[in-house]
């Protein structure tokens, strides 16, 4: 085995994550983002690339299929050197994902946060390089729509292009209704901010930023919130004070609010080299040598499994996907409810071992969204076709209705005991908690002993900074400095690790689910649901997921993720909405 690459750069695969995909044994995890998760794998002949695999959430929606689709293929016809090309797609499957080659190399966004700005031939060889990219991509018919520094990466000989054309899968999709927007707002256009049009001078204006952002250090349009960054891109001019003079005049034309007055790709280039002071040439040295060192940790890269598993060539039989039946009278490990399977249609099922029906509760884990919860269906019921052919004792039939009976007196006898125990029937029924906002006014809406659920209460754009914390009961629940600096605290708490997005939504005195995409935000769902867990990392995350709260002194809420800061933003945090229901669960975790 080879000595384990830095942590920081290829992480180990976590639970959820798929071990394979199309074919492609995945190694380690490169990068999350908006849209999917990104895995270094290897091709047959061990050349390693990055393959995205789209989120639930993308997936379960038919139009961004179809555009996702209609992207990929015509990616496929981006074969410029500054763009990391198509390897290999799947549209069709049930996650779809797309493979490009691997670029070792740090974003644009990474190497500014590590080292700062870029000297000026730097910034020039970077924008002629994005600037050839782009003309390729124009030149198949694609719009970038999300050029930002996190989409350029900087390899050894030159800069590289990724995640061209996928932006516009996203887009007038029925996710963008919801709260998922496409593009970064740092970085987009005046009229791409305003009213959505995108055109070949939108990813200009983008360029123009990113020669800013290499050589200034920060973004152009300032930081701060999106709207704020939104109004200042198309109502007010950037701040370029801090640019050096040889890029002024490069800049100035590509921001140009009218998308008319932007220049081509082919005339940036020009512009760039008139403004060199010397040939611009892409080589081993066009990056400062700090940047450039980083390269290398990059090339070390993990090993790939020795033993990938085998494809098969041809539809496999249903020997090679269906389990053995086991003899007569055992036990099937298979069979969904534990029990025995019977030889023969209408056979008997033997008794389980003890202990065998109730196994102990599994640890606690919130699997990735989108992906089934495996909760156990219920039991199989054979019938035989004949009823003639099997005929069944009559003594069973009386063992039976026995049965029933004495099971209806049992449960008759606890109902009247609980109901007598302290003048209240106990309900846990999903829609009739007991709650401590009083009972019934005498109107008819519940019986004598039920409580009303209480009303929620909504709070819209809270910031929720790293290392603070919100409590349900607040009203409103203001974001307060945690005392645990380890774990955060409170009813819901946002911790970043470090600073390259280990970052996590978690609670210390409570419970959280996430929920599906399918799954409707509401008490009853909060309710209902238990595949509870204390911490969600940020990457599981998409604008517009719900997370139910479920804290240890019974409020209940439903938190809705709208994004969080951007890589240019002085402080780390997430915004997030609440509507809470208070003192709609039961108090201490019982």
């Amino acid at each position: 085995m080879s000595s384990a690459p830095s942590g920081s750069l290829f992480k180990p695969l976590q639970e959820g994550d798929p071990a394979e995909v199309g074919g492609y044994r995945l190694t380690a995890v490169l990068g999350a983002g908006g849209m999917g998760k990104v895995f270094l794998s290897y091709t047959p002949g061990g050349r390693p690339i990055a393959l995205k695999v789209i989120r639930p959430e993308f997936s379960e929606d038919p139009e961004f299929r179809r555009r996702f689709k209609q992207e990929v293929q015509a990616a496929q016809r981006v074969q410029g050197l500054y763009t990391a090309p198509v390897i290999d797609f799947d549209t069709d499957g049930a996650r779809p994902w797309l493979a490009t080659a691997y670029v070792p190399g740090p974003s644009l966004a990474h190497a500014v946060a590590q080292h700062g700005g870029l000297p000026v031939r730097s910034v020039l060889l970077l924008t002629v390089g994005v600037a050839e990219a782009l003309s390729v991509i124009h030149g198949a018919g694609i719009v970038h729509r999300d050029l930002k520094p996190a989409n350029v990466l900087l390899a050894s000989d030159g800069p590289r292009v990724i995640d061209f054309g996928i932006a516009r899968a996203a887009d007038t999709t029925a996710l963008t209704g919801t709260g998922v927007s496409v593009g970064t707002p740092a970085f987009m256009a005046p009229e791409q901010a305003s009213a959505g049009t995108v055109t070949p001078a939108t990813d200009v204006f983008a360029l123009g930023q990113i020669a800013a952002f290499a050589a200034i250090g920060s973004p152009a349009y300032g930081e701060g919130s999106s709207h704020a960054v939104l109004y200042r891109i198309v109502h007010e001019d950037p701040d370029l004070s801090r640019l050096p003079s040889e890029l002024l005049p490069l800049v100035t034309r590509c921001l140009s609010r009218d998308p008319a007055g932007r220049p081509s790709p082919t005339e940036i280039i020009q512009l760039c080299h008139e403004l060199s002071p010397t040939a611009l040439q892409q080589g081993e040295d066009w990056l400062p040598q700090t940047v450039a060192d980083s390269i290398t940790d990059r090339l070390r890269l993990p090993e790939p499994a020795r033993t990938p598993r085998p494809m098969p060539s041809v539809a496999p039989t249903p020997t090679q996907v269906s389990p053995p039946v086991p003899p007569p009278g055992t036990v099937d490990p298979y069979a969904p409810t534990g029990l025995a399977t019977p030889s023969a249609p209408g056979a008997p099922r033997p008794v389980p071992p003890p202990g065998h029906l109730n196994p102990p509760a599994p640890a606690h884990h919130t699997p990735t969204p989108g992906f089934p919860v495996n909760h156990t269906p219920p039991p199989v019921t054979h019938r035989p076709s004949d009823p003639e052919a099997h005929p069944r004792p009559r003594r069973t039939g009386l063992i039976v209705a026995a049965s029933i009976v004495g099971t209806l007196v049992i449960l008759g006898v606890i109902g009247s005991l609980l109901s007598n125990g302290d003048g209240k029937k106990e309900n846990r029924g999903a829609g009739a908690h007991a709650t401590s906002s009083g009972p019934t006014g005498g109107d008819g809406s519940a019986g004598a002993g039920q409580q009303k659920d209480p009303k929620p209460v909504s709070y819209q754009g809270i910031d929720l900074t790293d290392g603070y914390q919100l409590m349900l009961a607040d009203n409103p629940p203001r974001p307060v400095e945690s005392e645990d600096t380890a774990y955060g605290g409170g009813d819901l708490y946002f911790k970043v690790i470090n600073f390259l997005d280990e970052s996590s939504i978690g609670t210390d005195n409570g419970k959280l689910v996430l929920l599906n995409n399918a799954q409707k935000g509401s008490l009853e769902t909060c309710r209902t649901e238990t595949r509870y867990t204390e911490k969600i990392e940020l990457d599981q995350l998409t604008q517009g997921s719900q997370i139910c709260v479920l804290s240890d002194a019974g409020h209940v809420a439903v938190a809705t993720y709208r994004g969080r800061s951007g890589e240019s933003d002085p402080g780390a945090y997430v915004t997030l909405d609440l509507r809470i229901w208070r003192n709609a669960g039961e108090a201490n975790g019982s």
